[in-house]
């Protein structure tokens, strides 16, 4: 401490009682005393890095405090980055340099670049049974989906697909609701449209809204990888690990074609950004609305809102619904036996603990709760779960999944199309010359 004469200074004060603080809550090495005095955690520590804001955000949260009072309020720094690339850039570049979080969340789509790039670690059948898991716990698609080389290299813990919300109001006066409330099977181009129709015969104008415009592309593409893989003939967008263009252009052009053809019809949307999207279901201004199932949460804060959401028709040849799964991953660093079988620990809990992450709309891809009573009498997710065995994941690539520059490219060029700004060739045309540059070039991991 800092005297001058008898008395202390304030700056002398502060600087004793600052020290006084570091030296006791250093040497509790807690979370809190490494952020604010760069100490070093202590070892028991797990530290976990996630992308969820939001009500993902807030449930997530709910699961980190569950874990913490299983094994203590020190035994968790959890921090979450803003999602996309930057969230992803940044768990590389704390990998490379050495300083990687002990487990994180990535989407299953980009899980196989960061493999690919040696970002992460394999997941032995040893790691699964020193918790008490095998790979008949979890949901076949996402769990097959994300075994690479044979492999495992991430733990799913959801599905969330591109999914369909209704105003039941609406659809009701349509003529599509049985006597449940529930959405009446729709199945094929011609019912599809019928639907449509009797929708707009509602509203007198849109039947069914899609975002496409303020910078959304995220939203075309899921609608466009959804039809597209519903019919025969559908191959990879892109194949080779990202060098190869090997979209269907036949397919490709007619489905947009379609998507433009129902535009012209009035039935849906020209132009409408995210939220305004939403609102038109919300209102009754359209009967339908296409987004990932994690819209929920907002549906559900409407007042007066008698929704009901259902997976995505089969308008075409087959089911499949764009989607994705957030899973688990194991950045690569030495570890300890101890250390490793901590993360299997946490990701056991936060698996166990999936009833609270399916309230947010998320198929939970752990059995034991996708399986369980209380999920099958969780409404409306229930009605949609079927979701995730017709999933149709993002082609593998380091410039590829969710929230990414393939995403960005594509979807902006779908987007236009659905405005009429572009014909289907032209669109084409332009994804072609803009995915040139990185199917030219080798991957940076």
């Amino acid at each position: 401490m800092h005297y001058t004469g008898r008395a202390m200074t304030r700056r002398g004060f502060l600087g004793g009682g600052m020290a006084v603080a570091a030296t006791a809550l250093a040497g509790c090495s807690s979370p809190v005393a490494a952020g604010l005095f760069g100490s070093e955690l202590d070892p028991s520590t797990l530290v976990y890095w996630n992308l969820f804001g939001g009500g993902d955000g807030t449930r997530m949260q709910a699961m980190e405090a569950g874990y913490r009072k299983a094994h203590g309020p020190g035994s968790l720094q959890a921090t979450t980055f803003t999602w996309g690339n930057p969230y992803y850039t940044k768990v590389t570049l704390a990998t490379v340099g050495n300083k990687p979080p002990d487990v994180a969340v990535s989407h299953l789509t980009r899980a196989k670049p960061l493999r690919a790039g040696g970002i992460i670690e394999d997941i032995t059948d040893a790691d699964l049974a020193s918790v008490g898991l095998s790979a008949s716990d979890f949901a076949t698609k996402p769990w097959k989906a994300q075994i690479t080389g044979g492999h495992t290299i991430a733990i799913p813990l959801d599905t969330h697909p591109f999914v369909m919300f209704f105003n039941s109001e609406v659809c009701g006066k349509a003529g599509l609701l049985d006597a449940d409330g529930n959405l009446k099977e729709i199945r094929g181009l011609t019912d599809f449209e019928a639907a449509l129709r009797a929708i707009s015969k509602v509203t007198g104008g849109t039947a069914i809204t899609v975002a496409n415009a303020g910078g959304e592309v995220a939203t075309p593409w899921r609608l466009f990888w959804t039809l597209y893989n519903q019919r025969k003939g559908a191959t990879p967008f892109i194949s080779g690990g990202g060098t190869e263009l090997t979209v269907n252009e036949d397919l490709f052009i007619d489905t947009v074609a379609r998507m433009q053809n129902w535009v012209r019809q009035g039935w849906l949307n020209k132009g409408l950004d995210y939220s305004t999207a939403q609102n038109y279901m919300f209102t009754g201004k359209a009967g339908m609305y296409l987004q990932g199932e994690w819209e929920i949460t907002t549906a559900q804060s409407i007042n007066g809102l008698k929704f009901g959401m259902a997976r995505i028709p089969t308008v075409y040849d087959r089911p499949a619904a764009q989607a994705d799964s957030h899973c688990f991953i194991i950045p690569r660093k030495k570890r300890t036996d101890e250390q490793r079988h901590r993360v299997m620990l946490f990701i056991k809990k936060m698996l166990e603990q999936s009833m609270t992450w399916a309230e947010g709309g998320h198929i939970p891809a752990y059995q034991p709760i996708a399986t369980s009573k209380a999920y099958r009498s969780l409404r409306p997710q229930a009605n949609y779960s079927s979701a995730a065995d017709a999933a149709v994941y993002d082609d593998p690539t380091w410039y590829g999944g969710s929230g990414s520059t393939f995403e960005n490219i594509v979807g902006a060029q779908l987007g236009l199309a659905q405005q009429l700004s572009a014909t289907p060739q032209a669109a084409m045309n332009v994804i072609k010359q803009q995915l040139r540059v990185y199917l030219d070039t080798e991957s940076p991991l």
